[in-house]
């Protein structure tokens, strides 16, 4: 058995697992709060012990670990494990070396990558997209991240920052995005837009179950409530739905007529709402792919969950460790 760890340093919780590379399976896992305003070495070193913790409750030890993968949202200098950018953590940490600090105090060789990258490369090799040797993953929750895989590879581009597939302009008119971009996919088909989008039906006094779910509090307004109200057959929800799909669609026709995926893999929270999102973006890459065989195509919704980062990441370091991943 591999047994490698996989770490997700996110702006609220690190999540950390043990993870079996061979088969995919995360074996222990916990997770923590960030506290990321106490500064990179507070972190990283309750990081560590979250870690060694893990190690402790299972049957290894240390040494018997092959390495340690961490996924952080941002800028990552992949070669040197040197974080350059993370806007949802404090101090943003510029120029933090991740990989040295925790090396010193694993003494475990360390691999990064950035936190959709990694989820896609989970999901490609233990979930969704295994079996097929070119994916593309759409992670719709708070904003829209994502990643590709081509020919077995997961594609990574200059410094890491290519699969930024949720930043794909769709509508070049369309309102500013937090990256700096007029009209991406973001602004459309994340959680936030989806009830933004929801909250002005409700304000406009659209006929909907919305405003009698929420007692007209639109603080309560969440995808999941427009989700729910779309399921019980509720006209402008579902509509609110649609628009966020056809706009998904649209990012995902593109990939397809460019790159010609075989699994377009759809997770993040906002994905759980399963064919109300992925009905709408079926429907749209048949009104819009005639070059590629989309009959070939499979669109799904991604099988590892909360897991994806942590597998995807432990899987990620055993490839650098010489292990073969996910290859059919």
């Amino acid at each position: 058995m591999n047994v490698f760890v996989g770490c997700d340093l996110g702006g609220t919780n690190i999540k950390a697992g043990l993870v079996d590379v061979d088969e995919g399976k995360v074996l222990l896992s916990d997770s923590i709060p960030t506290l990321s305003r106490k500064g990179p070495e507070s972190v990283l070193g309750r990081m560590a012990d979250l870690i060694l913790k893990l190690v402790e409750k299972s049957s290894f030890s240390t040494n018997e670990i092959g390495g340690l993968g961490i996924s952080a949202p941002g800028m990552i200098d992949l070669e040197n494990n040197v974080t350059l950018f993370l806007p949802n953590l404090y101090g943003e940490w510029r120029g933090v070396p991740v990989g040295e600090i925790m090396y010193s105090h694993l003494g475990l060789d360390i691999s990064m990558l950035n936190d959709v990258r990694a989820i896609t490369f989970g999901e490609w090799a233990f979930g969704a997209g295994r079996g097929v040797d070119s994916m593309a993953c759409f992670a719709v929750g708070t904003g829209v991240g994502g990643g590709l895989v081509v020919n077995n590879q997961l594609v990574l581009g200059i410094d890491g920052t290519a699969g930024e597939l949720g930043h794909q302009t769709v509508d070049m008119n369309g309102p500013i995005c937090g990256c700096g971009n007029h009209g991406c996919i973001e602004v459309y088909a994340s959680g936030p837009a989806i009830a933004a989008e929801a909250a002005r039906g409700v304000r406009q006094g659209w006929k909907t179950k919305i405003a009698e779910m929420i007692d007209n509090d639109l603080n309560k307004l969440t995808p999941e409530i427009v989700a729910k109200a779309a399921e019980m057959g509720d006209e402008f929800a579902l509509e609110v739905w649609k628009r966020a799909g056809t706009y998904l669609g649209i990012g995902v026709a593109n990939i397809l007529i460019s790159i010609g995926v075989k699994k377009v893999v759809i997770g993040g929270g906002v994905g759980k709402a399963g064919s109300l999102l992925l009905d709408p973006i079926r429907r749209v890459v048949k009104e819009r792919v005639f070059l590629m065989p989309v009959e070939k195509v499979e669109i799904l919704n991604a099988k590892l969950g909360t897991k994806a980062g942590i597998v995807g990441m432990a899987a990620w370091s055993a490839t650098k460790m010489g292990i073969k991943i996910g290859e059919e």
